[in-house]
């Protein structure tokens, strides 16, 4: 099973999502600090960034060839 850029954004997408509905609770519950969430979510939203920025980067190499 080929796993695509595009199943890695949405995973990453909902897993974001999943951070910000669970993680006040477990602020407030003491499980973890805001620091640790802050900096958890901030981990994910960059590297959905970095693979946002790639699929653009290869369809503006794919575009290039294709002229």
């Amino acid at each position: 099973m080929a796993i695509t850029i595009d199943d890695k954004i949405a995973a990453l997408r909902r897993e974001i999502g999943m951070r910000y509905r669970v993680y006040p609770k477990r602020v407030a519950d003491r499980r973890m600090t805001q620091a640790d969430a802050d900096r958890q979510i901030a981990i994910a939203e960059a590297i959905l960034q970095d693979y946002v920025t790639e699929k653009a980067r290869r369809s503006a190499t794919q575009t290039a060839l294709d002229l």
